[in-house]
C-alpha cells in the first residue's frame, strides 16, 4: 500500500444505477474523484464502454469475467479494447472448495485460463467470497488451498469483507497471502454472512480498514464495493472515497 494506491469501484454493485444510465453513473463516479471502474460485462459493446470510460478519465482497472467457460475467446478479444489487462473469475460454486481433489480440478481450469490469457498479455484471478474462507482443508482455509496450487502468473483479488465474514483475521490472511494479492475489494459493514445485512460506507462499519489495506502492500488498486446499500449508494460511495482519502488510509 502506497498514498498512491488509486481507488476503484466494482460496478456490479451499481448495476441498476448503470443499467438505467451507465454514462451517468461513470460521470459521478468521476466526479467523487475514483480513477478507475471494474465492469462485470465486457461483452456487450466494449467499444461503446471504452470511448464512456475514456470521455470521463477512467480506467479499467480489471474486469469480472467468466474466463473459465466458454466465451474465454470472446472475453480476451474484448478485454484490451476495453482496456483491462486483469480479468477476474467473480465466484466458484462452494463444492468447488469441498475438498482438496475439488480445488485441485478448479486450480486447473484457472491455470488453464492463465496460459491462454498470458497469449494476449492478460492476467488472471479469483476473487472470494466467504466460504472459500470458512472451508478449512486439513486446517487451512481452501482459498490458500486454491492460491498454492495456482499459476505464479494467477493473482488473487481478496474480497477483504467477505474474508472477515468468513471467520478470519483479514491482515493476517493477506500477509500469508503475500504479493499474489494484486486487487483489493474493500467494503465495510456489520461483518455477517447474512447478504440481506447492507453494507455501509467504507470507514462506517466493523472493518479494520487501515489495517487491511496496510496488510497488503502489493495491491495496485483499492476496489470500493457495495453489495448491497441501506441508502443512497452514490452517497456511500462519496463517503467511502473522502474516508479513504482523508483518514490517510491508501
Amino acid at each position: 500500500m502506497t498514498a498512491t494506491t488509486p481507488l476503484a469501484v466494482q460496478l456490479y454493485g451499481l448495476e441498476k444505477a448503470v443499467t438505467a444510465d451507465r454514462r451517468d453513473t461513470l460521470r459521478r463516479l468521476a466526479a467523487m474523484g475514483y480513477s478507475g471502474v471494474e465492469p462485470y460485462d465486457v461483452l456487450t459493446d466494449p467499444h461503446r464502454l471504452r470511448a464512456d470510460l475514456d470521455e470521463f478519465g477512467l480506467r479499467a482497472c480489471s474486469a469480472h469475467a467468466w474466463i473459465t467457460g466458454d466465451q474465454q475467446a470472446e472475453i480476451l478479444k474484448a478485454l484490451p479494447v476495453v482496456g483491462a489487462d486483469t480479468v477476474i473469475l467473480p465466484y466458484a460454486a462452494p463444492e468447488r472448495f469441498a475438498d482438496r481433489d475439488a480445488v485441485a480440478a478448479l486450480a486447473g481450469e484457472l491455470n488453464a485460463a492463465v496460459r491462454a490469457a498470458a497469449e494476449h498479455g492478460i492476467r488472471v484471478g479469483y476473487h472470494n467470497h466467504e466460504f472459500e474462507l470458512s472451508t478449512l482443508l486439513d486446517g487451512v482455509p481452501a482459498l490458500e488451498v486454491l492460491a498454492d496450487l495456482l499459476n505464479p502468473a494467477a493473482v488473487l483479488e481478496v474480497d477483504t469483507y467477505w474474508a472477515a465474514a468468513g471467520g478470519q483475521d483479514v491482515p493476517a490472511l493477506l500477509g500469508r497471502l503475500g504479493d499474489r494479492v494484486r486487487l483489493l475489494h474493500v467494503k465495510d459493514g456489520p461483518i455477517t454472512v447474512d447478504r440481506e445485512q447492507p453494507n455501509t460506507a467504507v470507514g462506517a462499519g466493523r472493518m479494520p480498514v487501515p489495517a487491511v489495506l496496510a496488510a497488503a502492500p502489493a495491491a495496485e488498486w483499492h476496489i470500493v464495493e457495495l453489495d448491497q446499500c441501506a441508502g443512497d449508494v452514490f452517497d456511500a460511495m462519496a463517503q467511502s472515497h473522502t474516508y479513504l482519502t482523508t483518514e490517510g488510509v491508501r
